[in-house]
């Protein structure tokens, strides 16, 4: 299997990101790595493919911006751990479906590192508690065989814009947080870490990860 690398950036501004997401599943080839982007976004709502405008409730100062992933509406901001995965479907020998459901069950396994029950929704792709409270958001664009976009975990964030839309177009859906289910918080570093590992595992990347990055590469911004 062709190795992985992992990015870890920080806080991010959305737009950028997304081009580079963009820019690296265009130019990527058989011999590209894989990889996984760990980042924080300042306050966005992204609107999918399918999104309607009834789902934008009332969304004030944030910016809205219309994107190439699947799905509905959502709310990225400080506090959200947010995993980008550029994914070649074809080499690693699975479907659109097996990745949302190897990204579900490796949230699900973090959590359960915390003794926090949560679980999929057959109907509504992501990972919510045992109350029905939505903890982790997924959409993704598949382009040539290869993914982009990914997943969202509410760790320490402001729910409150999620009340300025039907988040995932879901009205009345409540939105969770881990901060209010697990205490001590563990640290950013070491949930990222645990994500990882939980990642590598659901998804068959057997040698782990082979480089840990801090930045894009100038190219791709």
């Amino acid at each position: 299997m062709a190795e992985l690398w992992w990015r870890r950036l920080g806080t991010v501004d959305y737009l950028p990101v997304w081009h580079a997401m963009q820019a690296y599943t265009d130019r990527r080839d058989e011999r590209s790595p894989d990889e996984i982007w760990f980042l924080q976004h300042p306050p966005v709502f992204t609107q999918g493919q399918a999104g309607r405008a009834e789902h934008l409730l009332a969304t004030g100062d944030i910016p809205v911006v219309q994107v190439d992933r699947g799905g509905q509406v959502t709310y990225h901001g400080p506090g959200q751990l947010v995993g980008y995965l550029l994914v070649d479907l074809r080499r690693l020998g699975i479907g659109v479906r097996d990745l949302v459901r190897g990204i579900e069950r490796a949230i699900v396994a973090l959590l359960a590192q915390y003794e926090l029950p949560a679980r999929p929704r057959p109907d509504a792709p992501g990972v919510y508690l045992a109350s029905g409270a939505k903890i982790a958001q997924l959409g993704l664009r598949v382009r040539r065989g290869c993914t982009f976009h990914g997943l969202s975990l509410n760790i320490n964030m402001d729910l409150e814009p999620f009340h300025r839309i039907n988040p995932c177009g879901l009205p009345g859906l409540e939105v969770a947080r881990l901060c209010d289910s697990v205490s001590p918080l563990p640290a950013w570093d070491v949930l990222e870490q645990q994500l990882i590992v939980s990642l590598c595992a659901e998804l068959g990347y057997t040698d782990g990860v082979a480089r840990t990055l801090h930045a894009l590469p100038d190219e791709l911004l």
